[in-house]
């Protein structure tokens, strides 16, 4: 796949970064000579433009681009009139970030791909991780539904994976686990891998350390906390 992504702050860069190591083609843009340098070495291409300026943006390859990431976080303005121009190129597939409640409902109505929301996604997840004790991992279907991954505290430890009633206790299906494995690499240096389960056979049971996905509303995310938190 090949990307553009425009404002390459915080947010902006790492998110190139990422996509470059999964092997993606990325090229970037933004207006900071010095954001650019940062990260010219490390994407395919890189452009000091301004992006609120339809002729400077028509100049980026926009037609041989698989999707176009607005990444402007700070600048509101900017954000909102770089989408409008990319709409007006005749851009088809665009991501934007929002910074808050009204930043999206206009983003919304541009008729953006998708809403992006890094902080108040980070905000919530580490809010769910604080709420469960420990570590999670959360990823948002839709509006109603996510998928957690967690790891089981000793509430659950001993009980068979067949029988957790996961569902019919809280309203989430169990989806997999996995269980730590110590072991030690080509190095010699200890390393912990996670190994897959069967939750379907009955003699599997929950150890110290294992680890669950489920997926489910987010009042069955509640409920679960809720009982973990009673320690019932």
């Amino acid at each position: 796949m090949r990307y553009l992504i425009i404002g390459l702050g915080i947010y902006g860069s790492n998110l190139a970064r990422y996509l470059t190591n999964m092997g993606h083609e990325v090229i970037g843009a933004d207006r900071s000579a010095m954001l650019v340098d940062n990260i010219k070495d490390d994407i395919s291409t890189a452009y000091v433009i301004d992006s609120t300026d339809e002729t400077a943006l028509s100049a980026l390859p926009l037609s041989v681009v698989d999707l176009v990431i607005v990444a402007i976080g700070e600048n509101f303005g900017a954000n909102i009139k770089t989408v409008a121009l990319l709409k007006k190129l005749g851009v088809k597939h665009i991501y934007a970030r929002a910074a808050d409640p009204i930043h999206r409902s206009i983003l919304e109505g541009l008729n953006v791909d998708r809403i992006i929301t890094p902080e108040q996604r980070a905000a919530r997840d580490l809010a769910l991780e604080m709420a469960l004790g420990h570590r999670a991992e959360v990823m948002k279907v839709d509006s109603e539904s996510y998928v957690i991954c967690f790891q089981l505290q000793e509430l659950f430890w001993g009980l068979s994976y067949s029988n957790l009633n996961l569902e019919k206790d809280y309203g989430l299906r169990l989806i997999g686990a996995s269980r730590p494995e110590h072991s030690r690499n080509m190095l010699g240096i200890g390393v912990d891998t996670l190994k897959p389960l069967n939750v379907a056979d009955a003699a599997t049971t929950v150890e110290q350390g294992d680890v669950a996905i489920v997926y489910g509303p987010h009042k069955a995310y509640t409920k679960l906390i809720k009982h973990i938190g009673d320690g019932n």
